[in-house]
C-alpha cells in the first residue's frame, strides 16, 4: 500500500516543470539533493513517530526508569540523530551549490533581461530573441541575468535551479541541456498582475546545427 501511494504521488512530479526529471547536469544535482532531502525527512519522521509510539506503549513506565535512561533517549535519539541527519543534508546542499557555480569557460554567454512581463535574450553575435532562449546541446551556457523594473526570478526546472533577476545587478547562471528539445521556464518571483504568464521556452539544438537554426529563427 505504501509503495502504491509513493508511486502515485511521484507520478504527479513528472512534466515540463518537474525538478526530478532533469535534462542537464546542474538540474541533475538539484534533483539528487531533492531525493536526499526526501530521504532525510522520511528518516526523521520515522524517528519522531517511533518515539511517539514508544511513549504511548510505555505510558507510566518512564516514571519508574532511572534518570540516566531518559537522558539516553533524549540525548541520542532526540538530539544527536536529528542533528546528524541535518548536518549531512546541509553538507550535501553546500556541495551541490558549489558544483553548480559557473566555473571554467562556457560555450556562450547570453544576456538575459527580465521585465514586466517578458524576457529578452541577446546573443554573442548581436542578435536577440523575445521569450525564446536558444542554446546548443551538450555545452555549458552562461546566462547573465538582470531586470529593468522589479525583481524577477528565472527558473528552468529541468535544466538548472532558480536565479533572481535584480534591477542594477547581474547574476550569472550556468545551464546545459543534454538533449535537444523544448524546455519550459517560468518567473519564480511574484512580479505583478501578469506574473502567471511571465514565461518563456528554451529551445536546445544539436551543437553542429545550432548556429544555422538559431540564425534562421531570429
Amino acid at each position: 500500500m505504501v509503495m502504491v501511494f509513493l508511486a502515485s504521488t511521484l507520478a504527479a512530479c513528472e512534466g515540463a516543470l518537474s525538478t526530478i526529471d532533469p535534462a542537464g547536469p546542474s538540474a541533475a544535482r538539484v534533483a539528487d539533493l531533492w531525493w536526499c532531502m526526501l530521504g532525510g525527512s522520511i528518516l526523521l519522521a520515522t524517528l519522531v513517530f517511533a518515539l511517539l509510539l514508544v511513549g504511548l506503549l510505555r505510558r507510566g513506565v518512564a516514571d519508574r526508569e532511572k534518570p540516566g535512561n531518559k537522558s539516553v533517549w533524549i540525548g541520542w535519539l532526540g538530539l544527536a540523530m536529528p542533528v546528524t541527519v541535518l548536518m549531512v543534508l546541509l553538507g550535501f546542499a553546500l556541495w551541490v551549490g558549489e558544483r553548480n557555480l559557473p566555473t571554467g569557460p562556457a560555450a556562450e554567454t547570453i544576456e538575459v533581461t527580465a521585465y514586466n512581463y517578458g524576457w529578452e535574450f541577446c546573443y554573442e553575435d548581436g542578435s536577440c530573441s523575445e521569450d525564446v532562449l536558444r542554446i546548443p546541446t551538450g555545452r555549458p551556457v552562461d546566462l547573465d541575468i538582470r531586470a529593468t523594473d522589479v525583481i524577477h526570478s528565472l527558473w528552468i526546472p529541468r535544466l538548472a535551479g532558480k536565479m533572481d533577476a535584480i534591477p542594477g545587478q547581474v547574476n550569472r547562471l550556468r545551464i546545459q541541456a543534454d538533449a535537444s528539445g523544448t524546455y519550459e521556464a517560468v518567473c519564480a518571483e511574484y512580479c505583478g498582475v501578469g506574473h502567471a504568464s511571465h514565461r518563456f521556452v528554451v529551445e536546445a539544438y544539436e551543437a553542429e546545427n545550432a548556429n544555422n537554426l538559431m540564425g534562421a529563427a531570429r
